[in-house]
């Protein structure tokens, strides 16, 4: 249908309402990559094929990913008027006994891993509340499980909640609505002021404030302005903007059409790596659909505001996650930064104002718009607005993706969420930040997590991912690890990041075959300093991180490899010639 009003939206998202809840048994599986890696697709057509020997009357569908990643491949038995009920690491063989079960009018309470009585559809501030069903007293409800119980889910709203395919799914839980506000209710100034209120900073890595981004690019003349989301993510271990793309496209894309309406875009760009192909695939279904609609092209919601989206695809190189080297990518260059200023926000995308912004910023727009400025400021920390979204990896129990406000510690995370280290190990370090962040010592875990506290210890927040380090990781390697990896994505273009990061590489990988000296250690942090401040872009700017933060905190290790020519933990080979 052709939406272009209010009323409009209502009609569908009634449509979604009978869809999300029906009045007949739904059966949903998670189906993002993570889930689809663990056996969800075997397990969904094994579910088919039983509903339809069984004759069973029930609807079966698809979900994006909830973010506990490790208990896949999830499925959410959903009964009429009784809410949801999680089964976790699903097989073919369970998948047939669930049916059989509910063939016969039975709920396996017993394997249930919890039970969802209520929604909250955060967008449109309302919670769907269910009767939960007798037999399932005793299975924990999804917000008593202690990996959910810390979280506050905002940009991860609708993750594993709904279709990524349905549009009125998304407009039931609140979607296009605060699109809807901003377009009648605001001007654009209106809408970058609302922004700045709230205090939302950029979720992509360095935190820089969202609405004085926006003034920016309202303010610079031009009738041609661009707005591009920045889906090119390529830390080892962060999946965060690939499972906001893959399971709820249109909050992106609300967002996007909002900051475009704000600064005065009517053109987009989504630029997402190739190796994304779920996220490229459920984000161009989404445009499409928006198009249908016409909630993307000419007149949106009758406003007379005009706004296009395009999806470019990104060739791998983690360089191109700097905003510089994007837009000379998507111009048809080699991805290379350039220097600032000028910033993009004044001349960018073909000498054009542009804004770009992380996926997990644009899908936390929508919820601002719909909320208000004042409600997301009360979430999180001073100046340190809302809530950011981590993966956690590595040695940890618990792995998946965690949303939290500002301002929880790591303990809290690490061990309340995260449920501490794997395999009963004690928990040694947090690599914060992807290859560029730096490694955190445990006794540091007191610290409220903050862009500026993050800083100070030597890190940053980056996009969020989170690699856990138990305590027989050596710091050494870990370090000679992040820096093969900055090392290899230099694009070259700088001498400092190039020649710099190859240098350091090279006297780690002395130092972890025993062929260290302590001089070493002195020229790992002045070349490391060096680095720092000659590198023309974020990447060789925070690529020495991982070498000054293990230093700093575990440099006991360091000095164990090149006076004692040991490696504490047993990980790095000693060679013969020490």
């Amino acid at each position: 249908m052709r939406i272009a009003s209010v009323a409009d939206l209502d009609t569908l998202s009634t449509a979604g309402r009978a869809s999300l809840y029906p009045d007949r048994l739904k059966i949903v599986v998670g189906m993002a990559t993570c889930g689809l890696a663990a056996g969800a697709e075997a397990v969904y057509e094994t579910l088919r094929q039983r509903i339809e020997q069984r004759g069973l009357d029930a609807v079966l569908s698809r979900t994006g990913c909830i973010g506990c990643c490790q208990q896949e491949p999830l499925v959410d038995v959903r009964l009429p008027g009784a809410g949801g009920v999680l089964f976790t690491r699903m097989t073919r063989p369970s998948a047939r006994a669930l049916i059989d079960k509910l063939a016969h009018g039975v709920l396996p309470a017993d394997s249930a891993w919890a039970v969802i009585d209520g929604e909250e559809a955060l967008v449109a501030d309302h919670v769907e509340h269910f009767a939960r069903r007798p037999e399932l007293d005793k299975v924990p409800a999804y917000g008593e499980q202690p990996f959910f119980a810390s979280q506050h889910k905002i940009i991860l709203r609708n993750c594993g909640f709904i279709d990524p395919a349905s549009l009125e799914e998304y407009v039931a839980r609140g979607g296009y609505h605060g699109l809807a506000r901003a377009l009648a209710e605001f001007t654009a100034q209106q809408v970058i002021d609302e922004i700045a209120h709230s205090g939302l900073r950029g979720r992509g890595g360095g935190g820089f404030p969202t609405g004085p981004k926006w003034q920016v690019a309202h303010d610079t003349p031009g009738k041609t302005k661009y707005v591009i989301c920045n889906g090119d993510e390529g830390d080892p271990g962060a999946y965060m903007d690939r499972t906001v793309l893959e399971s709820d496209p249109h909050s992106v894309i609300e967002g996007m059409i909002i900051g475009a309406y704000a600064v005065g875009a009517h053109q987009g760009y989504a630029y997402i790596r190739d190796e994304y192909p779920l996220a490229i695939e459920r984000l161009a279904g989404a445009i499409v659909q928006a198009e249908e609609c016409g909630l993307l092209g000419d007149n949106i919601l009758g406003s007379g505001f005009d706004f296009r989206l395009q999806i470019v695809r990104g060739a791998g190189a983690f360089v191109c996650g700097e905003e510089t080297a994007m837009i000379t990518s998507i111009e048809g260059g080699i991805g290379e930064p350039r220097s600032k200023p000028s910033y993009p926000a004044v001349a960018g995308l073909w000498g054009k104002p542009t804004i770009i912004n992380n996926v997990k910023t644009w899908a936390t727009v929508p919820v601002i718009l719909a909320r208000g400025a004042a409600w997301y400021h009360t979430l999180g920390a001073p100046d340190n607005t809302g809530t950011v979204v981590f993966s956690l990896v590595g040695q940890i129990a618990n792995t998946g993706l965690v949303e939290i406000p500002l301002g929880m510690t790591l303990h809290e995370l690490l061990d309340g969420i995260g449920g501490g280290g794997g395999d009963g190990k004690a928990i040694k370090a947090v690599q914060t930040g992807g290859p560029s962040g730096g490694c955190l010592p445990a006794r540091l875990f007191d610290m409220p997590i903050t862009y500026e506290g993050m800083q100070a210890a030597g890190s940053i927040m980056g996009s969020g991912g989170m690699v856990v380090l138990d305590e027989s990781a050596c710091m050494v390697d870990v370090a000679r690890y992040f820096l093969n990896f900055t090392r290899a994505e230099s694009c070259g273009k700088c001498t400092a990041c190039r020649e710099g990061t190859t240098h350091l590489y090279r006297i780690l990988t002395r130092i972890a075959q025993g062929q260290g000296a302590l001089e070493d250690l002195a020229l790992l942090e002045e070349l490391a300093e060096a680095v720092k401040s000659g590198s023309l872009c974020g990447l060789g700017q925070t690529a020495p991180n991982p070498v000054l933060t293990t230093l700093r905190y575990f440099r006991e290790e360091y000095e164990a490899h090149v006076v004692e020519h040991r490696c504490p933990t047993g990980k790095c080979p000693m060679s013969a010639e020490a």
